[in-house]
């Protein structure tokens, strides 16, 4: 799931560093030096303004996405040998939130989600729980909205409703213990392929034993020329990437 509002000081961190704003700043403090007398300092502003149109280019974001979702294909091919045990629960991991005139609602990446957990629901008839916390202040919980739409848009009844997880790390530990509870050993993970590395590995280390329940794999850039036309929509899509490689070396590191 997205970081949630008690860890506001890792999201400025986060947009500091990534682009676009990082190398925006490259560009403002490059500026300044040249402006000052340092001669590269109008080379970092080149370079920066190059990477900042790259990054928006299908390109870039499309090859950045791959370099995670090859890993679920990976993954499931290793699954294709002796099975572990059979999931017995879906889980789904909260993305971001919808701020509308009715107040806050799931967002565009966690409708997603929802509706794939619901259509393996009801392929598989296992029950469900929604795991993710608080994102903005002075609305509930990610996992109450989930919960809500699951029943009203969808029709599928949620069993268990995490709705303390701050993160993914925190969705895979809260929803385990959960799901512990009731016995409960194995279970499908649904979330974006780009997104699954980082989940998996998180789920993990609890213990729990998931099967990859992806949503939305992406196809990757074919090279035709139209793959190097900058467009804001893959700027974001190239953040998505770069924040998911930043955060599983911060899981690395830290766990």
């Amino acid at each position: 799931m997205e970081l949630s509002v008690s860890l506001l000081p890792q999201q400025i961190l986060t947009a500091l560093v990534l682009p676009p704003l990082g190398l925006v700043l490259a560009c403002l403090a490059g500026g300044l030096l040249a402006w000052r007398g340092w001669r590269p300092g109008g080379l970092v502003v080149i370079a920066a303004a190059l990477a900042l149109g790259l990054m928006s280019t299908p390109m870039a974001s499309g090859l950045l996405t791959e370099s995670l979702e090859r890993e679920v294909r990976l993954v499931g091919a290793a699954r294709a040998g002796p099975p572990g045990p059979a999931p017995q629960a879906i889980v789904i991991l909260g993305a971001e939130l919808a701020h509308g005139m009715d107040g806050a609602d799931v967002g565009p990446m966690t409708l997603e989600r929802l509706r794939a957990g619901a259509a393996l629901h009801r392929s598989t008839g296992l029950p469900i729980l929604v795991t993710g916390g608080v994102l903005s202040a002075g609305t509930p919980p990610i996992a109450t909205l989930m919960q809500h739409s699951l029943e009203t848009d969808f029709n599928v009844p949620t069993r268990w409703v995490e709705g303390k997880a701050p993160d993914t790390r925190g969705n895979a530990v809260e929803s385990t213990a959960v799901l512990r509870q009731d016995g409960i050993t194995a279970a499908y993970v649904v979330t974006h392929a780009w997104h699954l590395p980082r989940a998996l590995e998180a789920f993990g280390r609890t213990g729990l034993h998931v099967v990859a329940a992806p949503v939305r794999v992406t196809r990757g850039p074919d090279g035709s020329w139209s793959d190097w036309i900058p467009r804001p929509d893959h700027l974001s899509e190239s953040w998505f990437a770069l924040r998911e490689w930043a955060g599983r070396l911060v899981y690395a590191i830290r766990d």
